[in-house]
């Protein structure tokens, strides 16, 4: 082997090389990604309370009484347009993928008639005992799955309070005879209010008597005996 053909395969070899690492360098540039200020994001976990106690109970629930006091039935219908590709809310309306709502409140759970109810929903009524009331909507509507166990009831369900309640007050409308609202706060029990006195006795009451047999009372220490009364003249 010559010269001349060494010298081509080292210039190759160079120039190949050459390529290479010019081709990296201008890839590093194209696609170089600048480091973030904040690596990642930051994920606040709830730390458990000192010395193991439980986590703090979830905030009670609106009663669906005071949510239906101001609710309003108009804005319901147009909510409640999402449910009609799986139920009618016509008198005598056709069921569908679910069973038609016409009169729904009060009504027995899983007793309309010509429908095929899934077992979960069956073991809820309670063969008719258990009745779709406000409160039972109410929390069928928020998580139907949850509140149900084993309903073939596909709808997530509705989070916010003011949209249940609308749907609601829409629902009561389909009906001959509207069901009366639940009364806002009627659950509540009145308690006496903290710290206050006890009822005092009636004006010119006579004062408690001792209990038979109880000795009198002792005069103070010091106190000078009591005069006997003179008899009557």
């Amino acid at each position: 082997m010559d010269s001349n053909e060494v010298n081509k395969l080292l210039a190759g070899f160079l120039g190949t090389c050459f390529v290479v690492f010019s081709v990296g360098i201008v890839s590093d540039g194209l696609f170089a990604s600048p480091a973030p200020e904040k690596p990642g994001f930051a994920i606040e976990a709830a730390e458990p309370a000192e010395g193991g106690g439980a986590a703090a109970p979830a905030a009670e629930a609106k009663p669906i009484a005071d949510l239906l006091a101001t609710a309003n039935a108009e804005t319901g219908a147009a909510i409640f347009k999402k449910c009609q590709a799986c139920h009618s809310g016509e008198k005598g309306g056709p069921n569908k993928v679910g069973p038609d709502l016409w009169d729904i409140i009060d009504r027995p759970v899983a007793e309309h008639e010509g429908f095929a109810y899934s077992a979960g929903m069956k073991d809820f009524s309670k063969g008719g005992a258990e009745k779709w009331t406000y409160d039972n909507l109410n929390h069928f509507i928020n998580a139907p799955k949850k509140f149900v166990k084993g309903t073939a009831m596909g709808f997530a369900g509705l989070p916010k309070d003011e949209d249940r309640a609308n749907v609601i007050a829409y629902l009561r409308t389909l009906s001959d005879n509207p069901k009366p609202l639940p009364q806002p706060g009627a659950s509540a029990e009145a308690k006496p209010a903290e710290g206050a006195a006890a009822a005092k006795p009636a004006t010119g009451a006579a004062p408690a008597k001792p209990a038979e047999g109880a000795a009198p009372a002792k005069p103070a220490e010091g106190a000078a005996p009591a005069k006997p009364v003179a008899p009557a003249q």
